[in-house]
């Protein structure tokens, strides 16, 4: 890692947070001076080319202000690293006494004493009482429509650019491609004299989109009469000053919308048919235009155009259903990339600043066919009155940075320390976005003049305090308005969750979102009591008390605070990015239990998720939710300790599952430099893989083997086992190297065995500095073969 020394470097602590991520190191030759600091001449020049122009900023004032930040708040980066490892060793001596006492620390009678002790060392801050937050100028794409949300590793244009474009997504294509409607035999017609046979196109399974689509539109946008699976022909039509929606349904009879209000406008050529139409007779020159419906704050637009095959097929002549689907995206620099040198930073930095200034694009293949993708056009219509009006084409995309747990030697101050990574994203973050402020950027992402950062990985209310001031410091450097630059809070620490309320109070200016990252906060959680017991199995983790008191508490206290109107309550991830119907049957309970916006993992999922939506009135039930008594803080602090012990069976079992699990992810992360990956588990299901994930499976695996449920030699033998499967599952992957065969010299297999061998020292349990400093022994390793 950047700055980030491996274990060996280590305190001999459990915890040894800051002495293993902050280093003194040499400064190359090649590295330039500017600004009182020593930069990479990568980041240099990107700096100087894709950051700086345009903003009126020099490259030199640039390092001085991020010098100055440095000056001013690493002590502050540094104590409170400090202060994380102090609360785990009081925590790891206090389980450790009880113990030694004869006290069995995984019964419940002790919860209480465990409480007491946590609430006595500060660990749960003293309670403050209400906060509202104030937050002003939030895009109401963030503020006032519940929809879904895209997560995006930032190292990687095409993918980028693709969440860019979620906003807008058919709902046929993520329909057919998947396996929401039931899979059927392709049809494939025989060779005639008007053509050949057409191959590919399944029209059964079209027409089931079609009726899937058309029972949607029953449920949302019912008719006055008759059904959309008996509509014929729509079209807008004035009624006095106003267009209202006119249908044609197959018995010859015309109807309306139930409620008028949802049609909102049109364009093309449509209707209306003759004073005697012949229901079943197609119009002279065929319908093509799009019809405009809002639902719930979320458009949807029905793509009407006859001469296309699936508008023939289709009664009311619509070849599609364009949703909105994502309205916002989070450009991830941190669990779902894999960059640790200023190399792959630049790549991450120059993806984001394209996307501000709207000039990022990324060409591929296509059919045989160069194309070049890049963000999508605005969206206009005639509204109901016939006024010219635009909609976003794009999402508004946030970023998440680094945590503060982060150094990188990308930068070096004149003494040599490594830098806190976390101050150069914030700084290239705002540096990029001033285009966007000050609207010379060919696309506008923030209407409102803001800039979302999504900070991870924030312990406790200090550390959330320390991260307002360092975006206050980055205001004020660029002489934004205050509060320009916008916090979401991550709640995935269970320090964070347990002082949710106090975290939220020292950034309610510009706190805009609250998430709960159910894995990292796992993997916090698993580490935390790590001494207290053995932990239970990652399947049973989603019943323990705890998660369904933090799940609820993050949505009470977002209610609590003044969220709704200002900001987002954010559930997680989808972790199966093939598996639609499942996810369809099963996110919209995240909407049941209060969140504004839940993660999905592509834009296909986006377009799916969105029917959620429009299926839950989601602003009504947070003010149902808002009556229930708040969640007990409790539950929230009971740990998720076994009673009783498992069989050989299930222990086995959970070996081999969480073994297969950590090599699938690691091996392509380390050798391939793939952030997130989607890895087939024992059962060849397709399951997304990212550092938190990897965070539990490592941690359960270490806590396992202190407890004794396991030994070092099993874990040893059971990953030499799974070495053999993961190879296997990758075999048709050209880039794939080998994991078999060579394991006693193989990088990723090796640090794949260290997370859990040396799991229980890990600081906070993070994976990030094994990681990096495997990735950058394999990229040495190539570089030493060419």
């Amino acid at each position: 890692r950047p700055g980030a020394p491996t274990q060996e470097h280590a305190t001999s602590s459990r915890s040894a947070s800051l002495a293993t991520m902050s280093s003194v190191v040499p400064a190359p030759a090649s590295y330039v001076s500017v600004g009182g600091l020593k930069v990479h001449p990568v980041l240099a020049k990107l700096v100087e080319q894709d950051v700086c122009p345009g903003t009126g900023f020099s490259p030199a004032y640039f390092w001085k202000c991020l010098n100055s930040l440095i000056g001013e708040l690493r002590p502050e980066v540094d104590g409170c690293l400090k202060r994380r490892d102090e609360l785990q060793a009081k925590v790891d001596g206090f389980y450790e006494k009880l113990r030694a006492s004869g006290v069995d620390t995984t019964k419940p009678d002790v919860r209480p004493q465990c409480q007491a002790f946590l609430k006595e060392i500060g660990y749960v801050e003293e309670d403050r009482g209400p906060v509202t937050i104030s937050t002003m100028h939030v895009d109401p794409e963030i503020a006032n429509i519940p929809a879904p949300q895209l997560v995006v590793p930032s190292d990687n244009a095409r993918y980028v650019l693709n969440a860019v474009n979620s906003r807008w997504g058919s709902l046929f294509d993520a329909l057919y491609g998947f396996d929401v409607v039931p899979q059927t035999a392709v049809q494939t017609p025989a060779a005639s004299a008007e053509g050949p046979a057409t191959g590919g196109y399944n029209p059964v399974r079209g027409e089931a989109v079609i009726g899937f689509a058309n029972g949607l539109l029953d449920e949302i946008a019912p008719l006055a009469s008759g059904s959309w699976s008996q509509v014929v022909r729509l079209w807008p039509q004035f009624v006095g000053a106003v267009q209202q929606l006119k249908l044609l349904l197959k018995d010859g009879s015309a109807t309306s919308l139930k409620t008028p209000s949802l049609f909102v406008g049109a364009v093309g050529s449509l209707g209306p048919p003759g004073a005697k139409p012949a229901p079943t007779a197609t119009p002279v020159n065929p319908d093509k235009g799009r019809i405009f419906l809002k639902h719930h704050g979320l458009h949807l637009i029905l793509e009407v155009d006859r001469d296309d095959p699936v508008g023939k097929a289709s009664l009311s002549g619509i070849k599609d259903i364009t949703v909105e689907g994502a309205l916002t995206a989070i450009l991830d620099m941190e669990d779902s990339v894999a960059a640790v040198d200023a190399e792959d930073k630049a790549k991450v930095y120059r993806n984001i600043c394209g996307v501000f200034r709207g000039t990022l694009e990324a060409p591929f293949v296509k059919d045989g066919k160069n194309m070049v993708r890049r963000p999508n056009a605005d969206v206009w219509y005639r509204d109901e009155r016939g006024d010219a009006k635009m909609l976003p084409g794009r999402v508004v995309c946030l970023v998440r940075n680094v945590g503060h747990h982060m150094f990188s030697d990308m930068v070096l101050t004149e003494d040599g320390r490594t830098v806190p990574e976390g101050f150069v994203d914030l700084l290239v973050t705002v540096g990029a976005a001033l285009q966007d402020l000050r609207g010379t950027s060919r696309t506008a992402n923030s209407r409102k003049g803001s800039v979302y950062i999504v900070k991870p990985k924030m312990h406790g209310s200090k550390e959330v305090e320390l991260t307002a001031k360092m975006f206050g410091r980055t205001e004020e450097f660029f002489g934004l308005r205050r509060n320009t630059v916008k916090m979401g809070i991550m709640d995935e620490e269970r320090r964070t969750s347990v002082n949710l309320r106090e975290c939220i109070r020292v950034a309610a200016e510009r706190v805009f979102f609250i998430n709960t990252g159910f894995l990292d906060r796992t993997g916090d959680e698993i580490h935390t009591c790590m001494l207290a017991g053995p932990v239970v199995r990652k399947a049973e983790m989603k019943q323990q008390k705890w998660i369904r008191a933090y799940e609820d508490q993050n949505v009470d206290i977002g209610l609590f605070c003044g969220f709704q109107g200002k900001a987002q309550i954010g559930k997680g991830m989808w972790a199966k990015p093939d598996s639609m119907k499942a996810m369809l049957e099963a996110k919209i309970t995240e909407l049941m239990a209060g969140a504004s916006t839940a993660w999905v993992p592509s834009p296909s999922a986006a377009a799916l998720h969105s029917i959620h939506y429009h299926r839950v009135d989601v602003l009504t039930r947070q003010m149902q939710l808002a009556m229930r008594p708040p969640a007990k803080q409790e539950s929230l602090l009971e740990p998720p300790l076994m009673q009783g012990r498992p069989s050989k069976e299930v222990v086995d079992h959970e070996l081999r599952e969480n073994a297969q699990s950590i090599l699938g992810y690691v091996v392509r992360w380390i050798d391939m430099g793939v952030g997130c990956s989607k890895v087939p588990d024992l059962s060849n299901v397709g399951l997304m893989e990212d550092r938190a994930t990897l965070r539990i499976s490592s941690q359960l695996m270490a806590n396992w083997i202190h407890h004794g449920l396991v030994t070092e030699g099993q874990v040893r033998s059971v990953f030499a086992e799974m070495a053999k499967i993961v190879d296997q599952q990758n075999a048709r992957d050209g880039g794939y190297r080998p994991m078999s065969g060579n394991l006693d010299s193989n990088i990723a297999y090796q640090a794949a065995l260290k997370l859990v061998l040396d799991g229980k020292r890990a600081p906070n349990g993070y994976t990030e500095f094994t990681l990096h400093d495997a990735r950058r022994q394999a990229k040495a390793a190539v570089r030493s073969r060419m």
